[in-house]
């Protein structure tokens, strides 16, 4: 579905991303881990239109979309879930999730976001600036899904969560892997993110480092001590 190929992106004279290549297969959830700095968030920007790209080249479904606006690219269905939340505060858990719908999805995508985030249905008419960190994330990931994604994005969701929180969050997100849809996960807990993947790639320095399989990369010792603590 998605192919990435010797990607580059730069902030004006600073490069972010030198080289990057990755590929996403229909159905698959492949996580992106790495240390802070290390490009993730920028790679998401660029393949989501809102970082542009210096060189290199992005195809989804075979095309190829470097010169798409980020809504165009909404519209063909690549969603992403910002680093950070990002909810609209002021608004109503309602209607974040409808303005989640504008572009690309329908009112009838509300069920499938209560069906899979309960508390979002008990919290529908709160403003989403009061909800807890957690319901915020569920939020933010429930509004994406409102643009019924073909590939969704998913930037750090496990940010400033309790463990608690972070096991729920990504049971979440495994259940909609199990229902097909196709992701592509950045999250600096590795462990977290490899467990629930079919496929990872490490990145470090704005470059692919080592990609495999998520057991392999699980079990792989420099995996395991530059970002596991083992």
């Amino acid at each position: 579905m998605l192919e990435v190929t010797a990607l580059g992106s730069r902030y004006g004279r600073i490069p972010a991303l030198a080289g990057v290549s990755l590929s996403v297969a229909e159905g698959e959830l492949v996580a992106l881990v790495g240390a802070n700095g290390a490009g993730k968030t920028t790679l998401l920007k660029v393949l989501s239109g809102i970082q542009p790209v210096h060189r290199g080249t992005i195809r989804f479904d075979g095309r190829d979309i470097g010169d798409k606006h980020a809504r165009q690219r909404v519209q063909m269905g690549i969603v992403q879930v910002p680093e950070g939340r990002q909810v609209f505060a002021p608004m109503t858990v309602q209607e974040n999730l409808e303005l989640g719908a504008f572009a690309r999805g329908s009112q009838e995508s509300i069920a499938r976001v209560f069906e899979l985030f309960p508390a979002l249905q008990e919290k529908r008419g709160e403003l989403a600036g009061n909800l807890s960190g957690g319901q915020q994330q569920m939020l933010a990931i429930g509004r994406a899904l409102m643009g019924q994604p073909r590939l969704l994005l998913l930037d750090e969701p496990s940010m400033g969560l309790a463990p608690k929180l972070v096991a729920e969050i990504f049971a979440r997100v495994a259940a909609l892997k199990a229902e097909g849809t196709t992701i592509l996960l950045v999250d600096q807990n590795a462990r977290a993110a490899l467990s629930i993947a079919d496929r990872g790639y490490v990145m470090e320095t704005g470059r692919i480092v080592l990609d495999g399989t998520a057991v392999d990369l699980l079990h792989d010792p420099q995996v395991q001590h530059a970002y596991m603590g083992l």
